[in-house]
């Protein structure tokens, strides 16, 4: 019933390696059927090479327990990708990974400036960088409070606008529409990281760019007034 589902969870996983996201086992992507209320994602600890489509686990979004006897267990994340999918009803996938640079700005509890229009067209402002998961939390249910601090971040915020986020000493998180464009997400976080440290490391007094820059870039390229590519 959830073939086409674990098919396409399946295959931006393995996106995730070709774009030279991950290594090892180090991130994960989801994907949710919202009508049937399912979520499907890469079982923990499952290298890359060996994993097939059926090895994806189905979830039931509302009490986060497998739907398939006989199942893995799911990635060890799983609870922050359902906290996300309850807050943010707009997610369609979400990825998460470990990638050098976007977890730097994590490690170094610092939001990623929107520096030029390459960030501009893909994120609308910085990037957040959550707050640490206080020690209470960490006890309780890390993992599921570690979607709570996410959530708070975007208060005030659409995650649509920015769909992106890094957990403070822990890495980031993409979402989209679907899973595979959560990782196309994934990528394009990498690259702006990436360019924001370099534009520092050139000039480390340079300066964002003026709002004006950086809303005509996003709007271009998103809402209904999107003149960007081919109707």
């Amino acid at each position: 019933m959830f073939e086409q589902l674990k098919k396409d969870v399946f295959a931006a996983n393995l996106e995730l390696v070709r774009r030279g996201l991950v290594i090892y086992t180090w991130g994960n992507v989801s994907g949710i059927d919202r009508d049937k209320g399912v979520v499907a994602i890469k079982p923990s600890g499952v290298s890359y090479d060996d994993m097939t489509w059926e090895q994806i686990v189905l979830i039931d979004l509302e009490d986060g327990k497998t739907i398939e006897e006989g199942a893995l267990n799911p990635s060890s994340d799983t609870p922050t990708h359902l906290y996300l999918y309850r807050a943010f009803p707009a997610l369609g996938g979400i990825t998460h990974t470990h990638s050098t640079y976007a977890t730097a700005w994590a490690q170094a509890g610092k939001d990623i400036p929107c520096m030029g229009t390459t960030h501009a067209d893909g994120f609308r402002g910085c990037v957040p960088c959550t707050r640490y998961v206080d020690p209470e939390e960490t006890e309780r249910a890390y993992e599921a409070e570690t979607g709570k601090v996410i959530a708070e971040a975007f208060k005030g915020r659409d995650p649509m606008h920015t769909p992106a986020v890094l957990v403070r000493g822990h890495g980031p998180f993409t979402w989209g529409k679907d899973a595979a464009k959560s990782v196309y997400n994934a990528a394009v976080l990498e690259e702006t990281a990436k360019m924001a440290l370099l534009t520092y490391r050139i000039n480390p007094e340079a300066i964002e760019l003026p709002h004006w820059i950086q809303d005509k870039h996003f709007l271009r390229k998103h809402g209904p007034n999107a003149y960007y590519g081919q109707k």
